[in-house]
């Protein structure tokens, strides 16, 4: 764990001041991670690659972050996760908030060829989420507080030829939140599921970018906004939310004819 701190007064009491992130170095949780840096919010940061995750951690300590702790590790560990957990708790006296932004759409080709590459993005997409989720739910539950925001998927809404692997793995996501959502908020925890759609990342660098592609920046906005309203579901793009429930009021059997 490295410790990334600038000399400052700690955050006003209420509101998210102490925030883990899992997947930091996404596009999408460093645009969210920027809008509350300048309030003085403390950070813990998880990912893969260390280079990439001290630079975030530096340039969030610029933006004004009271503090940002920096952990390397591999989020398909779930043996590992609540370690983990329990680090990010140490470190930042407390935990007010969690946001899982890590994925892969994963090599859908090589998945209908080989169940095991297919299990490695069911690995990635889901149970290491899952998992994450599992120990941040019962953290908060007995706190009786707190917020796990998840980035899942539009491709979730139904499975297509393009990318069921990917889209299996955050139907069962969205499922699982579903049922998290169901246990812990009656405890005070907020759990919130994202649906982006196409979103202009790393991620999607492959794809041609059409004009359903929004910025990181404007999710991050979607996602702060849903934070604070508490909201269960959030679509983002908004259209998104009237694509796809087009897109599952179609009939099986002239969706299986589709080329999607």
């Amino acid at each position: 764990m490295r410790n990334h701190r600038r000399d400052r007064l700690p955050a006003g009491e209420g509101g998210l001041h102490r925030i883990a992130v899992f997947g930091a170095t996404s596009a999408m949780a460093q645009a969210w991670m920027r809008l509350l840096a300048p309030s003085g919010v403390r950070f813990y940061l998880v990912a893969r690659n260390p280079a990439h995750t001290d630079a975030v951690a530096q340039d969030l300590a610029t933006r004004g972050a009271t503090a940002v702790f920096a952990e390397t590790a591999e989020l398909d560990d779930t043996a590992a996760h609540a370690a983990m957990l329990e680090r990010a708790v140490a470190a930042l006296g407390g935990l007010d908030c969690a946001l899982i932004a890590h994925g892969s759409l994963g090599n859908q080709a090589g998945g209908e060829e080989d169940f095991a590459e297919a299990a490695r993005s069911l690995q990635t997409n889901f149970l290491s989420a899952a998992s994450l989720v599992t120990c941040l739910a019962n953290y908060f539950a007995e706190k009786r507080s707190g917020v796990i925001a998840v980035i899942s998927s539009v491709a979730g809404d139904r499975g297509r030829k393009s990318n069921y692997i990917y889209g299996s793995a955050k139907a069962g996501l969205n499922a699982f939140l579903a049922g998290v959502r169901n246990r812990v908020d009656r405890q005070g925890v907020h759990v919130l599921t994202i649906k982006p759609g196409f979103v202009a990342t790393p991620m999607t660098a492959h794809l041609p970018q059409g004009p359903l592609f929004v910025t990181p920046q404007a999710v991050a906005q979607d996602i702060q906004r849903a934070i604070e309203k508490r909201r269960d579901v959030l679509y983002t793009p908004w259209f998104w939310r009237w694509i796809m429930r087009i897109i599952r009021a179609v009939p099986e059997w002239k969706f299986k004819r589709m080329d999607l």
